[in-house]
């Protein structure tokens, strides 16, 4: 009995990887804002939006015969950052935090145009702080390490990309996220940040070898 199941479970797994195999690499800048509440559960609303870079690698496998939906599993390297002010207590904000993260993705081919192809793409990120400093007018604080901030966090990201093909195993896309993340939080009585974020992408889409699959 098990063996025959290992067989029909391989079988399958043959079966997609002979669909689809693919890797993809991207990069682009992230516009981002945070949501912010002191220890007293006070938020700041004198927040404004800065421009940083991220970068993102992975695995992507398509699971139905027609190549309209696909699975993806990647690593991402993000930065965020927000600047800010408190006119009434005359303080400056600044936040520059880095998060590396895994990613499980699905994407929904919706249409073809010629050669293009546009896709619907949603995805969950667990991100983690590695790296993170705070400013409030000259002093500057490391965020890594402190409990306010040291934070694992949960990432829901929705968006569009167009995918082109520039050779039979080379695709290029360009795309558009919006996401919000979801504070892991060790504390009720804690700072709280929450992070919205704007992706605007470029990357590039490699089938395996072990699959020439056209797109």
């Amino acid at each position: 009995m098990l063996k025959s199941c290992a067989t029909i479970i391989g079988a399958l797994l043959i079966g997609y990887s002979c669909i689809s195999q693919q890797l993809y690499f991207e990069f682009g800048t992230t516009i981002s804002s945070f949501d912010y509440e002191n220890s007293l559960g006070r938020p700041l609303d004198n927040l404004l939006s800065t421009s940083k870079t991220y970068y993102g690698m992975g695995y992507r496998q398509t699971i139905n015969d027609r190549n309209t939906l696909f699975l993806s599993l990647g690593a991402t390297y993000n930065n965020y950052g927000a600047i800010g002010s408190e006119a009434s207590v005359d303080n400056f904000f600044e936040w520059d935090v880095s998060y590396l993260g895994i990613k499980a993705g699905l994407g929904i081919k919706l249409f073809e145009l010629r050669d293009l192809s546009f896709f619907l793409n949603t995805s969950l990120a667990t991100e983690f702080l590695i790296r993170g400093t705070q400013t409030i007018n000259n002093d500057v604080f490391n965020l890594v390490g402190e409990d306010e901030f040291n934070n694992t966090i949960l990432f829901f990201r929705g968006g569009l990309e167009m995918q082109y093909p520039v050779s039979k195993s080379t695709a290029i896309f360009v795309g558009y996220n919006y996401g919000k993340s979801v504070l892991i939080s060790p504390g009720e009585n804690t700072e709280k940040l929450r992070l919205n974020a704007h992706q605007f992408g470029l990357g590039f889409i490699i089938n395996l070898p072990t699959c020439y699959c056209s797109y």
